[in-house]
């Protein structure tokens, strides 16, 4: 297919089509052992080790927003890191980090900082290896640099589009939204105070620790993978629900059935994008997992998660791909679109500078 004029986003992740034409054709050197390269809707790469051992990295910005305080900060950047490893469904075990920060933070804030991350590190068993640190001019919050999460295990243990099959069925986590409500919440409380009332922020301020899938995707790998239980898991990050299920479909080359009535809803996080005028099925939704599973596994899934207070959801299946990527709402189906640029980054800016 003949490739047609694509651009870069004026703000967020690139599109599709982005990657598709101006990063996957130059992937530097050929490797026999990459058994999953970079793509879209998938989270993590996997490399073979040898001897039935396998790896799976991924990297990501390391995001600080001083304004949330660094305890809580550093707490979301690990999480937000560590999330996008366990989809893979394996154990996380090694972590580099290069941290590039600006010449403002002072040596309190940076101790606050990198506390907070060594205990959430030993809480979840990841030990440093190597980084680098240091203050430069021209750097600036929230991205103050970048860090690899790597996993090991056994090479039948990972999840991956491969194993997706005609008839997985879709299991949603904790709903849509969630990071973007939940940043709105810590970066403007007193916004939500005054449309919303005290009592509505105090309980509000809890979806923010909800953005993290790390005890999601290990509560679902525990019941199985691949032929007995998770065949793929997807962070639903930036584009939010709507553009992880269709990375998800597309990577997977197949097609999808969703049932909108049924994805999981917080009522707090539709009130808080209906304030800001923005979409929530397409917004960043850190904490939301979606994954694929052999249908008759996603009840003893659901079970699962629901033991460990995660809500959770069977959404949909997925379906030859003839047949595209359709969500039913009110009796009717329509087709599934990539949504291309994320709303909540354009409306969290605005609401910054009118705050």
């Amino acid at each position: 297919m003949k490739n047609v004029k694509v651009e870069m986003p004026a703000i967020g992740k690139i599109s599709p089509e982005v990657f598709d034409q101006i990063i996957y054709p130059h992937l530097g050197a050929p490797n026999k052992n990459i058994i999953i390269g970079p793509r879209n809707g998938v989270d993590t790469g996997i490399v073979r080790l040898g001897n039935g051992k396998v790896m799976a990295l991924t990297t990501d910005p390391v995001f600080i927003v001083p304004q949330y305080g660094f305890k809580r900060a550093a707490w979301f950047a690990i999480n937000i890191l560590v999330s996008d490893a366990v989809t893979s469904g394996l154990q996380p075990v090694y972590f580099t980090v290069d941290l590039n920060l600006p010449l403002s933070m002072k040596t309190h804030e940076f101790t606050e900082m990198w506390s907070t991350m060594d205990k959430e590190l030993k809480k979840h068993k990841i030990s440093v290896i190597t980084g680098h640190t240091a203050k430069y001019s021209g750097t600036d919050y929230p991205m103050v640099g970048g860090a690899t999460v790597i996993c090991l295990g056994d090479e039948e243990q990972y999840t991956g589009p491969e194993f997706v099959r005609e008839g997985d069925e879709i299991i949603i986590t904790k709903g849509p939204a969630i990071e973007a409500a939940g940043l709105f919440v810590a970066s403007l409380p007193h916004v939500i105070e005054k449309e919303f009332g005290k009592a509505f922020l105090k309980e509000a301020e809890n979806i923010f620790w909800q953005m993290t899938v790390i005890e999601d995707a290990m509560t679902a790998v525990s019941i199985g993978v691949r032929d007995n239980g998770v065949s793929l898991m997807h962070d639903a990050t930036e584009c939010g629900v709507w553009g992880g299920l269709f990375e998800i479909a597309n990577t997977c080359g197949m097609g999808m059935q969703i049932e909108k009535s049924r994805i999981t809803v917080n009522k707090q996080i539709i009130q808080v994008c209906e304030y800001f005028h923005i979409d929530p099925y397409s917004s960043i939704s850190e904490g939301t997992l979606l994954l694929t599973c052999r249908s008759r596994k996603s009840g003893d899934i659901i079970r699962a998660l629901d033991k460990k207070k995660i809500s959770a959801a069977v959404i949909g299946r997925i379906m030859p791909k003839e047949y595209g990527i359709k969500i039913k709402e009110d009796k009717t189906e329509k087709d599934l679109v990539h949504p291309v640029v994320d709303p909540f980054w354009q409306a969290f800016d605005k609401a910054l500078k009118n705050s």
